[in-house]
């Protein structure tokens, strides 16, 4: 049988079980009038008309609050919702970007996006991200009159651009690991910021070494903007999970929401920690 007709039937194998075209083109990670587009396809085929449409909108509906880092704000979160929103006028999501590890009950958030490791134990966890590595960069200018870091301790020599993190109070402390050999050090810094965004651009401008989510550097990196340090001792660590109370239901918007943000693909192989 051809791809196509397995997938026509798969489609329609998802409406059937979850009774319901909305919560099945979450499931399948497709818009709802692609998935309607799909039954009608396999109907018209088989000439006979296998579900029965209500004029009853299943639409969900509703406001939905997450506390969130920035990084998983602008690489996870917005994707999905430009995707999602379009199709779901109803449904209306707040975005708090927070660098502390907030307290979703107390402050009356309806879900938090953190790493995997961060999330308590009570807490539904749900991934939505692949696992991460940092890297550790400055731009060419830096190292022209510098030799780069060779081990982690070597920053002590070094300008480096720091983290401030809200849950400890202090600078965050980079994290590097090897051959089963955990170092973290605290660098020395002319500059410090509350967010990402600002130390990358502080890296760009040749004032220091930046510790920040290899992701966000990927580019620089292969264009020779930014120089790369450390890459073997910067092991990967659980990705960005979305969060929510284990003893609170979810409303239909969020359902819908985890399910266009669950993560899908392979899991790399390695571990580490971040606390962001």
């Amino acid at each position: 049988m051809q791809r196509e007709p397995l997938a026509d039937l798969a489609a329609f194998v998802a409406v059937a079980r979850e009774r319901s075209f909305t919560r099945a083109a979450a499931k399948l990670g497709i818009t709802q009038s692609s998935l309607s587009h799909t039954i009608r396809r396999l109907e018209s085929r088989l000439g006979l008309r296998l579900l029965a449409r209500t004029t009853r909108s299943e639409k969900p509906a509703g406001s939905i609050r997450i506390t969130t880092a920035e990084h998983a704000a602008e690489t996870i979160l917005m994707p999905a919702l430009e995707r999602l929103l379009p199709e779901y006028p109803d449904v209306k999501v707040e975005i708090t970007v927070d660098y502390g590890l907030t307290d979703v009950v107390a402050e009356r958030y309806d879900a938090g996006v953190r790493l995997g490791e961060q999330v308590a134990k009570d807490m539904v966890a749900v991934r939505i991200g692949p696992d991460m590595r940092m890297a550790a960069v400055a731009a060419p200018s830096y190292f022209a009159e510098r030799r780069p870091p060779r081990v982690p301790q070597d920053l002590a020599t070094h300008r480096c651009i720091n983290l401030r993190l809200p849950t400890s109070g202090g600078l965050y402390a980079w994290e590097f690991e090897k051959g089963g050999h955990e170092v973290k050090v605290r660098v020395d810094r002319q500059l410090a910021f509350n967010g990402l965004p600002m130390s990358l651009r502080a890296a760009r401008a040749g004032l220091g070494i930046a510790f920040v989510p290899e992701d966000m550097v990927r580019a620089d990196i292969e264009t020779g903007r930014l120089v790369r340090v450390l890459a073997d001792w910067c092991a990967s660590f659980s990705g960005y999970h979305l969060y929510y109370p284990s003893r609170r239901q979810p409303t239909p918007a969020l359902v819908l929401l985890v399910e266009a943000l669950r993560y899908r693909g392979s899991r790399p192989k390695g571990s580490g920690r971040l606390v962001s």
